[in-house]
């Protein structure tokens, strides 16, 4: 095993089977898409979840073409040079009745998962490229008998990039049928990332004429296909609803990663990621590659990232960092997180402590609207790997399932912090933030509410405290103690001794200052002063004793902190 080379950026099936590179058997997924009763099938997963190496795999299994074939020759069958790829793995065990599927079927196989352009009469341009090219796949079509004239004069358009967009929108559906008519047997379409150029209009405004181009050229090859069409099976990171991509096709079968099926077949289970770690010597650091990469659940089968697994063992040092959030494309993600209110601060700090929160889910993502619509974001979040569910439960009342949805792992929680990092950045500089920090772990407490002052200053206007102050104050405290989470435990309204306080900071190092920190805005309309206010907080964190948690994990030294402000002016006592 040692001789295997890792596939960093490999997604062809057939250049991992064939050059030597380390490959887990994924091969029983063709089993199960042959078993599944649906014709057409949506499969979304979060990106670099093998999603496109699946769908070369079942592209060489079905295919019956060739890959090369000189002009002015028949397309030879049935399509036996992909048998031996299949020679050593799974699939091959699990019955003649699969076996007889290998190499019968011609196969349309798109991906669209580099065509994320910035205009729309890019994206097109891609597009149509994209088409050519599996036209071009099979050029022997044009020299056979099977085309009418206007036919032969339609597919040469497309492959001279001089067809009109109705061409490239019926592109799919003339394809599927000449493939059908050429070879007399139905036909397998693999579309991978069918969603990527969607994400790309919703971010750079051609959302629409994306959503047009896909709709019909989706459903023309889709829609009502049946003595053409073999099998269809599609991947994305999500499913597109409401805008009428899928609404002229016959029942998908549509799997999530909240389904039971496929669920072992997208990134790696623990078994596999065990395996690994053994055949690359490693097998020591397994609980530390948990807790980077480990953590999704699809359809209760925990997963772990693949793309972040196969960077750890291909790096000499095997650092452990986050591989996968470094490849992204967060511009979505950044964008939704930093423009909500209170609330979606709260449930974000809640995250990064690493608690749940529970939110109703829909698996039909309505893309233009999840920028209103805070319910869909936490949708969006899970499907795109971002959060994982960690327990689901059904309201009888709203009719709606709650999923409890927690941050999987130390690499995505480092999306969040740095989310927040660049929404600060902008605001404070960082030496301010860092002598703050500094001066609150060494307890220099004057020093603290001077630069507490400074970064109040900076990041808030007068119109940022709404009616809830007291929570303002404690989501940017909270947001800025993320620093701090290597040495210390960040709580946050956790009951302790006859209450709940606002904020706890427990130091990892027992012989390190514990804090509890409680806040408090000044009453003016009931005549309340600073030092009121003050002495009301303080009596509070008696009364309730907050520090009874730190007592009882052996914190020797606790500070007890009243934060209290008026408007931008804030005291700490």
């Amino acid at each position: 095993m040692k001789m295997k080379k890792l596939p960093i950026g490999i997604s062809d099936f057939k250049d991992i089977v064939t050059g030597n590179y380390y490959y887990v058997d994924k091969t029983l997924f063709i089993k199960e898409i042959i078993d599944s009763g649906d014709k057409i099938l949506l499969i979304p997963r979060p990106r670099r979840f093998g999603k496109t190496l699946n769908l070369s795999m079942l592209g060489y299994f079905y295919d019956c073409c060739p890959e090369t074939t000189p002009p002015g020759t028949q397309a030879p069958r049935p399509g036996d040079s992909n048998k031996s790829l299949f020679d050593s793995l799974a699939i091959r065990g699990a019955g003649q009745e699969y076996l007889d599927k290998m190499g019968k079927h011609p196969v349309i196989f798109l991906t669209f998962r580099l065509i994320k352009e910035q205009s729309w009469k890019s994206c097109r341009s891609k597009i149509k490229k994209l088409i050519q090219k599996e036209y071009g796949r099979h050029h022997y079509l044009l020299d056979s008998q099977i085309l009418m004239p206007h036919e032969r004069k339609y597919y040469q358009k497309i492959i001279a990039l001089k067809g009109d967009e109705g061409d490239y929108e019926n592109s799919l559906e003339n394809l599927l049928i000449f493939l059908s008519r050429f070879y007399n047997e139905r036909v397998v379409i693999l579309i991978d990332e069918y969603d990527a150029p969607i994400h790309a209009g919703f971010n750079y405004g051609y959302f629409e004429d994306i959503i047009n181009f896909m709709r019909n050229f989706l459903s023309g090859g889709l829609k009502d296909t049946d003595r053409y069409l073999e099998k269809s099976v599609l991947t994305g990171i999500m499913r597109i609803a409401k805008e009428s991509i899928f609404s002229g096709l016959n029942n998908p079968g549509v799997y999530t990663l909240l389904a039971s099926k496929f669920s072992n077949h997208f990134g790696f289970t623990e078994e596999e990621v065990k395996t690994m770690l053994e055949d690359f010597q490693v097998s020591d650091m397994y609980d530390q590659v948990q807790l980077w990469y480990n953590g999704y659940l699809f359809g209760g089968k925990v997963i772990y990232n693949p793309w972040s697994i196969i960077n750890f063992l291909n790096d000499e040092e095997k650092k452990l960092k986050p591989y996968w959030i470094n490849t992204s494309d967060n511009q979505i993600v950044d964008s939704l997180l930093s423009r909500g209110g209170t609330e979606l601060k709260e449930d974000l700090e809640q995250l990064i402590r690493g608690e749940s929160i529970e939110k109703a889910i829909e698996e039909n993502i309505i893309l233009k609207e999840v920028a209103n619509r805070e319910d869909l974001l936490w949708s969006f979040l899970l499907m795109g790997g971002y959060l994982k569910q960690t327990a689901e439960r059904f309201d009888g009342v709203s009719e709606k399932t709650y999923y409890s949805l927690a941050i999987p792992n130390k690499e995505v929680r480092a999306t969040y912090t740095g989310i927040i990092d660049r929404y600060f950045s902008t605001k404070i500089e960082n030496k301010k933030l860092e002598i703050m920090l500094k001066a609150l772990i060494d307890g220099d407490i004057k020093l603290f509410e001077k630069m507490l002052k400074m970064i109040v200053l900076a990041v808030f206007s007068y119109h940022d405290f709404g009616n809830e102050p007291e929570k303002v104050y404690h989501a940017l405290v909270a947001g800025l103690l993320i620093w701090i989470s290597n040495t210390h435990e960040v709580k946050s309204n956790r009951e302790s001794g006859y209450g709940r306080y606002d904020i706890m900071i427990i130091p990892k190092d027992c012989t390190k200052i514990g804090y509890v920190i409680e806040f408090k805005s000044v009453d003016k309309d009931a005549n309340e002063t600073v030092e009121t206010a003050v002495e009301a907080a303080m009596a509070q964190i008696e009364a309730k004793q907050y520090e009874t948690e730190l007592v009882e994990r052996g914190i020797k030294h606790i500070k007890k902190l009243a934060i209290v402000f008026s408007g931008k002016e804030v005291f700490v006592r």
